[in-house]
C-alpha cells in the first residue's frame, strides 16, 4: 500500500577517497629475516619490523615470506612478485536539513536526468507521475500493472527499474520505481526501494543518509 506525504530535504555530501598501491618482491630470505623490494626499494625486515613503506614482516623462512601492508597480508616466495592495487573508499555522507513542516527535499538524477525528491519512508519504493515518467523516457507501459491506495483513493501503478538513482553524491543502480496515474505530486517520492539501502539517521533534526561506494 502506498502512503503518499509531503516530505523535503537538502542535500550536501563528503566523499573521501585514497589509492595505495605498492611493488612488493622478496630479494632474500632467511629465518626470521627477509630481504624485502618495495616499489623498487630494498628493505632488510626483522620478523615484526616495519619499512617506512608501512610494510610489515609477520614472519620469514627460507620457504617465503608474510607480510602486512594496509590491512592486507601478502605471500611472497624468492620467485614472487605482487602488484597491490587498491582503493579505500570511506562513507559518503547526505546531510538533509528540514524545510518548512518538518519535511526534506532533494534535487538528484534517474537515469543521468534531473529531478526533484521528497522522502516518503511509509513509501515502498520510489512513486511518480505518469508526466514525470514520460519526461524521463521511461517505458513504463510494459512494465506490471497493479492497484495501489494513494490519498485521493486507489490508482493504476506500473512497476519500472531505474537504472540509476542519484542523491547528493549517493547512486544506486537498478532500483525499483512505481508510475501512478492521478499521482498528486510534482515531485517524486524518494522510498524505501533506495533508502533501505542507505543507513539513516537523525542528529539535531537533521536527517543523515550514508553509503560506502
Amino acid at each position: 500500500m502506498w502512503r503518499l506525504k509531503l516530505i523535503v530535504f537538502l542535500s550536501s555530501f563528503v566523499l573521501s577517497m585514497v589509492t595505495v598501491a605498492a611493488d612488493l618482491s622478496a630479494q632474500m630470505l632467511a629465518n626470521g629475516t627477509a630481504l624485502i623490494s618495495i616499489d623498487g626499494k630494498q628493505r632488510m625486515l626483522r620478523a615484526g619490523q616495519t619499512s617506512p613503506e608501512g610494510v610489515t614482516l609477520i614472519n620469514a623462512s627460507r620457504a617465503g615470506a608474510e607480510v602486512e601492508y594496509e590491512g592486507a597480508t601478502y605471500t611472497l616466495t624468492l620467485s614472487s612478485h605482487i602488484a597491490t592495487n587498491f582503493a579505500k573508499v570511506e562513507t559518503i555522507e547526505v546531510r538533509l536539513n528540514q524545510s518548512r513542516g518538518g519535511h526534506y527535499r532533494s534535487s538528484g538524477m534517474i537515469n543521468g536526468q534531473s529531478v526533484s525528491f521528497m522522502v516518503d519512508t511509509g513509501a515502498t519504493s520510489i512513486a511518480m507521475g505518469v508526466v514525470q515518467a514520460e519526461r524521463l523516457g521511461l517505458n513504463y507501459l510494459s512494465g506490471d500493472q497493479g492497484m495501489v491506495t494513494t490519498a485521493n483513493g486507489p490508482a493504476h501503478a506500473y512497476s519500472v527499474w531505474l537504472r540509476s538513482v542519484s542523491v547528493g553524491g549517493i547512486t544506486l543502480s537498478n532500483i525499483q520505481a512505481m508510475v501512478i496515474a492521478n499521482f498528486g505530486s510534482q515531485d517524486i517520492l524518494l522510498g524505501n526501494s533506495f533508502l533501505g539501502n542507505v543507513s539513516m539517521s537523525t542528529e539535531n533534526g537533521v536527517l543523515v543518509l550514508r553509503a560506502s561506494q
